[in-house]
This record gives structure tokens, sequence and C-alpha cells, in this order.
């Protein structure tokens, strides 16, 4: 099955979660995630429970909300596009940009 970012979002990111929860608890913030293109949609990362972090749609309020293609999004998963690459050609937002939460975001990414 190939990738995208539902899967990504809704079962390899909780995945990596519960085998890793300190990677929740490092975050400790509430993140959207809007996608662009055909396999879009925008998801919530809830990083401040300890289970269910991951719901279809926008819930609460964001400490930061990450927009990227859908394409780029699961190019970034792969390793097939670098992250910081991604940012600096624009192809990945972050708003407002919090470097220490986007480092601790890419721990989940990649």
């Amino acid at each position: 099955m190939s990738d995208t970012p539902k899967t990504i979002l809704e079962q390899t990111i909780p995945e990596l979660l519960t085998a890793k929860p300190e990677l929740a608890k490092e975050m400790n913030a509430v993140i959207h995630f809007v996608i662009t293109g055909d396999q879009g949609g925008t998801w919530t990362l809830d990083a401040t429970r300890s289970s269910d972090w991951v719901k279809s749609g926008a819930e609460g309020t964001p400490k930061m909300t990450v927009t990227v293609s859908d394409q780029d999004f699961v190019k970034i998963r792969n390793k097939q596009l670098n992250a910081q690459m991604a940012a600096m050609q624009g192809k990945l937002k972050f708003k407002p940009m919090d470097m220490g939460l986007a480092m601790k975001l890419g721990k989940l990414l990649t």
C-alpha cells in the first residue's frame, strides 16, 4: 500500500507515538496539518493527550499550523525530500514559525 497523507497521519504517526510516547510529551502541543492537493485535507495532532492523538478536521487551538502539498508531505515522510529544504523552498510552511516545535515534529515525520 502506498503512503498517503491520510495513512501517515491516521496510522503511521499514532503507531510511532504509541511506541514512543515521550515524543508526544516532548511536543505537548496541538498542531494542525493542512494538506493541499487531491489526497489532502485537514488533520489535528493533539500531543497534549495520552492517546487518540490524531483526528480528521481542525480541532482546538493549534500552537502551529503546518501547510504542505500531499505529494511533498509523502516525499518528506519517505525521505525523498528534506524537510528543511522544503521549508526553505516554501513547500513546507509553519505558522507561526516555532523552530523548537518544528524540530520536535521533525522527529515524528522523518
